[in-house]
């Protein structure tokens, strides 16, 4: 067990750093920046990453809301649940911890700019309201779910579940950034928030809530549409 949480703990930790840091450090550079497309890639990219990587330790998880749907699936054990989401958001603090001391190395750096949190109102990036995004929340993890569950079926094709996973998280952000700064993860959101404070914080209840809703009911649709267990070897997905 103890392995399977280490493992957690890094490969969330390589999430935010690589995922909230393309953000923040590479989304608005000067005349080059990758902007929201570079983003979202960077997301698919931490997941396919890191699913071959951890995926025959833990699982690759990485997200309290795929473990929390994974066991709703018939996936995963109930009993596992608070060591591996205590090992996510743990993984995501640190991971934020090593981008602030990357970010803030610079004399321009300021946490006012968001530091990649996700929100919604006038912290929404397009304005949306929070019952927009708790829908596109609620709706996107649903969705993650659902082609996670498929991808490591037993009779999917085997050694392709991280491509199809990893795609599926970059679809997920270039739909829903502009909504939310998309989270999809309680604890890719919290890591973030813990050193913005104050609004980032006050907002974070709706990025725990709608992610884990949608994750539930994207395990349950999918137990069943297809009840079959994967095989034990198969990534579970971020």
């Amino acid at each position: 067990m103890a392995k399977r949480l280490i493992a957690e703990f890094l490969g969330t930790a390589w999430l935010v750093l690589g995922g909230c840091g393309s953000a923040v450090l590479a989304a608005t550079f000067p005349e080059v920046g990758i902007g929201l497309a570079g983003v979202s890639l960077a997301f698919g990219l931490t997941v396919l990453t890191m699913a071959y990587s951890i995926g025959h330790v833990s699982g690759c998880h990485l997200n309290p809301a795929v473990s929390v749907g994974l066991g709703a699936g018939g996936r995963f054990s109930a009993s596992d649940l608070p060591g591996y989401i205590a090992a996510q958001v743990s993984g995501a603090i640190f991971g934020a911890g090593v981008l602030y001391a990357i970010a803030s190395g610079t004399p321009d750096f300021s946490l006012a700019g968001g530091f990649a949190s996700n929100g919604f109102g006038e912290h929404s990036p397009g304005g949306y309201s929070q019952g927009a995004a708790f829908v596109a929340e609620v709706a996107m993890t649903f969705a993650f779910l659902f082609v996670i569950m498929g991808a490591t079926h037993g009779s999917a094709p085997k050694g392709f579940a991280p491509i199809a996973i990893g795609l599926c998280r970059t679809l997920i952000h270039l739909v829903s950034i502009p909504v939310t700064n998309t989270s999809v993860n309680p604890a890719r959101s919290t890591g973030p928030a813990l050193f913005v404070g104050g609004w980032a914080l006050q907002q974070l209840w709706l990025f725990w809530v709608a992610p884990l809703i949608g994750g539930a009911l994207g395990g349950v649709a999918y137990r069943l549409l297809s009840p079959d267990m994967p095989t034990p070897t198969e990534v579970s997905g971020n």
